[in-house]
């Protein structure tokens, strides 16, 4: 009898699929699978019939040809007779650009914010809850436009600059801000730069590595390491006895005032200056309530264990509450990430060329070629998201709290 059943459940049946539930979850996917492609397949043969009927046909020769306008705002080489590959590569590092200054500053912005609204103080509190509010309540292009009318209305023009007796100065004599963007010195990398760029480098590595073997001995031992002032050392001195040893291979180039405009150093336009802070002040304020709330999520218990233990209110959070609140933290972070890329394309209000200001917008104006621009753009900002979930998904994974 056993032996008649033992060979009953070792022989499929097609009724098995929907019957036996070790099979049926994989029969709704893979039908859900089919009916997807079946979607998909007929979109794509309708999209053909229709181009092939209007006497079109998806091409990426156009990427090729000569683009024929000028980009204000650029990181490399570019000149009205590139590519339009070349103008679309030009505008995805000015994405990539002011996509990674927003994410750390928002949340610098939102980590300060969501740790001084539980202050004690209550002017400190209010005043971060009343930043809060008003931000994330405003939508994103209105502060985009807010911020540029006030950097075009408040700082003055290059020309006030001029003269004996100028209306404005630079500060320190290096800065120039003025309502066409911001001036700055340039780096100027000569030789033997490397070798000091290198030892920067691999002091940050060294910082890391001595605040990883502090925090061991703090978990394994209960002994806390002094890591403040070898950090500085470890920070400032190779990299400046090289610097000087070498004969000072890194020097600086002065934005200088010629004609009606400054010439030489960093020229960061205003709307690259607005987009930038509103995008990091808009979202700075989501990310402060995610902090906030991860840290109210941490047992008062530990707080008050820790100061029983003698530690300082800043090492409390340092070493105890925000470990334990990271958990809460970044995965929404992500989200926010994901966001300050995704709204990087409203640079359009303020004449700042990202990618949807090359390729989605003079590029596919000029070529008529919407459907393969189009294309493009949701390739690109589907790579980006992807690469950002997944890198944040790593991070999210090491700072997990592991069983002991």
């Amino acid at each position: 009898m056993s032996t008649t059943t033992q060979s009953d459940r070792g022989t499929f049946r097609l009724s098995m699929l929907l019957n036996d539930k070790r099979y049926r979850s994989y029969t709704f996917q893979f039908f859900a699978l089919f009916v997807l492609i079946c979607i998909i397949a007929y979109l794509g043969k309708n999209l053909i019939e229709n181009l092939a009927a209007a006497g079109l046909n998806i091409s990426y020769g156009f990427l090729g040809e000569a683009s024929g306008y000028d980009i204000n705002q650029r990181l490399i080489e570019y000149s009205s007779q590139s590519t339009h590959l070349r103008a679309a590569f030009v505008g995805i590092l000015n994405t990539l650009l002011v996509a990674f200054l927003g994410c750390i500053t928002a949340t610098i912005l939102g980590i300060t914010a969501g740790i001084l609204r539980l202050s004690n103080n209550w002017i400190v509190a209010k005043l971060m809850s009343i930043y809060v509010e008003i931000f994330r309540n405003v939508p994103i292009l209105i502060w985009i436009l807010i911020i540029n009318s006030i950097f075009l209305a408040v700082l003055p023009q290059p020309r006030a600059f001029k003269g004996e007796n100028p209306e404005a100065s630079m500060l320190w004599d290096m800065f120039a801000f003025t309502g066409r963007g911001i001036y700055a010195p340039k780096p100027l990398f000569l030789e033997g730069s490397m070798a000091v760029i290198g030892a920067f480098i691999l002091s940050i590595l060294a910082i890391f590595a001595l605040r990883r073997y502090s925090r061991h001995k703090l978990y394994s031992e209960g002994r806390l390491i002094n890591t403040l002032w070898p950090s500085l050392a470890l920070f400032f001195i190779p990299t400046v006895l090289l610097f000087y040893a070498l004969g000072s291979p890194i020097g600086l180039e002065y934005p200088e005032l010629k004609g009606f405009n400054f010439k030489g150093g960093i020229y960061a336009r205003g709307g690259f200056i607005s987009l930038w802070f509103a995008l990091s002040i808009y979202t700075g304020a989501f990310i402060a309530e995610v902090v906030r709330a991860g840290i109210l999520s941490v047992n008062e218990g530990q707080t008050e264990a820790a100061a029983a233990l003698g530690l300082r209110s800043n090492l409390v959070m340092n070493l105890v509450v925000l470990p334990q609140a990271l958990r809460v933290i970044v995965p929404p972070l992500i989200s926010f990430y994901l966001n300050i890329t995704k709204n990087s394309s409203l640079a359009l209000a303020v004449g700042y060329m990202d990618i949807t200001g090359t390729l989605g917008g003079i590029t596919l104006n000029q070529t008529g070629r919407a459907i393969e621009a189009v294309l493009l753009l949701m390739l690109f900002y589907l790579i980006i998201s992807l690469s950002i979930s997944a890198i944040m998904n790593i991070y999210n994974r090491s700072i997990m709290l592991k069983e002991r």
